[in-house]
């Protein structure tokens, strides 16, 4: 940062809370919080309700106002809110997905390592939300004048269903303006729409697949899976990335793929693919669940959804994404999650009739939802104060960008998501992506993303809003 004082004070704020900040990222991401079964005060299950509860005390610590909105999200505030007025929020989200397999070690144990952290929720979201914390923090501590009151929201269930921010849009004013720290710097000012649901076959019962499963996310991209049949192993096809074992009388195919998230599936590896390919290259199942082992097929074949007809590409977004998320067998149907991230030249209409054609007869598609695309203009004056303020900190010259990814940015009236991960960041070796095993965060980013959100919460106080 340069040397003008200000630059300076916030320097100094984040080199002074280095250890804390480590030490309370350490202490969110120890809370397992996987969405689980509704209870009284925490409607997302005990584990977001514990993060949710451990981030709030966090805050109260560092001084902050804090308030729990029945479970579903909380704050911290630099000072109360007053009916009508304005005020500028962050929003990040306590809850994680499933920490998955191939982990080195405990997920839910940060452990350093050549300058990262590593654990699940480093970087989406509960490091981030801990600088959100701190950046309040700075903003109290300094004295400085706030023309709008800064509100850092807690969200509990942002990897399923977002109905944290549907509960917190009924029942409280919205921000003026709101950044979500769940994506990428400098600026991301649009979404793709999201296009989600099932791939179901018939019931297959007394044919060769007894069981399959696999996949821990709907949104994430599976690396492991595991399915049994009534065959015996030597004649399955062998292949990379699969093993197979007899068990209870029958053959287990154990497959091991890549995981990522389903927005960012390029180099990953689906290992229900796996499974679904090594079945229809050894010619072992009935004709009805060959039927509908071609139509996953198609789901596997490429990311781009070009094998199911449904490629898009709008020149202002990245292409289309399509990945099978999770896999079981229920009441003898085999059920395959899928997630599609959408530009504007397609939608959800188009996606479901090209689907349901390639599911032909042999599957059809069930739990369908969708939400459209968004984007907010590169130069209406929030959005250029962001990319400002990033610019002017790391001395680049980047410009706003659009993502695959879905955030809270979507369900506000004037929002976009702001780092703090780098689209050329480069993923050592032991270290994984959001949503994959060994997720990791470079912890230098971190606090210069925090110096970022500092500068940018108080430039925006001289935006009209």
């Amino acid at each position: 940062m340069n040397q003008d004082p200000i630059f300076a004070s916030i320097d100094a704020f984040a080199e002074q809370n280095r250890e804390a900040i480590l030490r309370d990222i350490t202490r969110l991401v120890a809370v397992p919080s996987v969405q689980g079964e509704p209870a009284p005060g925490a409607p997302f299950g005990p584990g977001p309700r514990r993060a949710l509860d451990t981030a709030l005390a966090i805050a109260a610590e560092l001084g902050l106002d804090t308030h729990n909105a029945e479970g579903y999200i909380g704050w911290a505030e630099t000072g109360p809110v007053a009916e009508g007025q304005k005020y500028l929020a962050t929003i990040t989200h306590c809850d994680v997905v499933p920490e998955g397999n191939g982990w080195d070690a405990d997920p839910y144990t940060v452990r350093v390592r050549d300058g990262w952290l590593l654990g699940r929720g480093v970087a989406d979201d509960k490091g981030p939300a801990i600088l959100t914390l701190y950046a309040l923090k700075y903003l109290k501590d300094s004295g400085a004048r706030l023309r709008y009151p800064v509100r850092a929201l807690l969200g509990t269930n942002e990897e399923t269903n977002m109905h944290d921010v549907d509960y917190y849009a009924e029942h409280f004013a919205q921000p003026a303006f709101c950044f979500t720290p769940d994506a990428e710097f400098p600026v991301c000012n649009g979404e793709k729409g999201g296009f989600n649901g099932e791939i179901v076959s018939p019931r297959l019962e007394g044919g060769v697949i007894a069981d399959f499963a696999g996949g821990v996310a709907v949104n994430a991209v599976p690396d492991r899976a595991r399915c049994a049949v009534r065959v015996p192993a030597a004649s399955l096809r062998p292949a990379a990335g699969l093993s197979f074992h007899e068990e209870d009388g029958l053959t287990v195919i154990e497959a091991h793929g890549k995981s990522g998230h389903a927005a960012t599936p390029e180099g990953t590896v689906n290992a229900i693919g796996l499974v679904v390919s090594c079945l229809l290259d050894s010619g072992v199942t009935t004709p009805a669940e060959t039927a509908y082992l071609q139509v996953l097929a198609k789901l596997f074949a490429a990311t781009d959804g070009s094998a199911l007809g449904i490629a898009a590409d709008d020149g202002l977004f990245t292409p289309l994404t399509i990945i099978g998320g999770t896999m079981k067998m229920e009441n003898g149907r085999l059920r395959q999650s899928f997630d599609c991230r959408y530009p504007t030249n397609t939608d959800a209409a188009a996606l479901t009739a090209k689907m349901t054609a390639a599911c032909g007869s042999a599957a059809k598609l069930e739990n369908v939802s969708s939400r459209v695309p968004f984007y907010i203009d590169a130069n209406s004056p929030a959005i250029r104060t962001l990319i400002d303020t990033y610019n002017d900190v790391t001395g680049e010259q980047a410009t706003p960008f659009t993502m695959g990814g879905g955030t809270y940015a979507r369900h506000f009236p004037y929002a976009v998501s702001f780092g703090p991960e780098h689209a050329d960041m480069q993923l050592p070796d032991f270290a994984g992506p959001m949503h994959g095993a060994n997720e990791g965060a470079e912890f230098e980013k971190l606090i210069e993303a925090l110096k970022i959100y500092i500068l940018a919460l108080l430039r925006l106080q001289e935006v009209e809003l």
